[in-house]
């Protein structure tokens, strides 16, 4: 059963809740781009909103009617808000991908008797360095700092991938920066 949502419900919490929820009518949403990279570095890195993308579903009008019972509506804009939390959801056009590439793996974390569906920290990484690549954003280039400072990550993946997005300059900036911040203990 879904937590209730509260004023006082972290960004973390409300994923919990809406995961949990989707989960029980048979919705699998997976969390991805920043709510992911909050969930992996939340000292680093705040989103104000939870982005999901589904992956499966039974019935089509069952999440609506889920979200619905958390207290969630939906507007015309197709964002989902609720009166006690300032978070809002957000249900991107699938399929689960980083740039052109598709995920085929998610992480799936337990807390309780709550269920997570989200991207991998690798993943998530490779997704705030999309936004550094591309628009070259760099509060983007250290949100991927922070959430591959945050746990274990596949960094010869994330190089392979970062080449054949033909960005080997700005991953070497990436992967010189995570080195030096990992040696000298440096927080951004």
């Amino acid at each position: 059963m879904a937590a209730p949502i509260t004023p006082n419900s972290t960004l973390t919490d409300v994923c919990f809740a809406v995961c949990t929820a989707l989960d029980a009518v048979g919705t699998i949403a997976v969390l991805t781009d920043g709510s992911a990279a909050t969930y992996y570095a939340p000292e680093r890195y705040q989103s104000r909103d939870a982005d999901f993308i589904l992956t499966m579903y039974r019935v089509r009008e069952a999440g609506p009617a889920a979200l619905e019972q958390l207290g969630f509506c939906v507007g015309e804009d197709q964002i989902y808000r609720h009166e006690r939390t300032k978070f809002t959801l957000e249900f991107p056009h699938g399929p689960l991908a980083i740039g052109a590439e598709l995920i085929k793996r998610y992480e799936t974390v337990r807390r309780d008797d709550q269920v997570l569906h989200i991207i991998s920290r690798t993943d998530s990484v490779r997704d705030r360095l999309t936004a550094f690549f591309h628009w070259s954003d760099r509060s983007a280039l250290v949100t991927a700092l922070g959430v591959a400072e945050s746990g274990d990550i596949d960094l010869a993946s994330i190089k392979a991938w970062s080449e054949r997005e033909g960005e080997a300059d700005k991953f070497r900036e990436f992967s010189d920066r995570l080195r030096d911040d990992r040696r000298t203990g440096r927080d951004h």
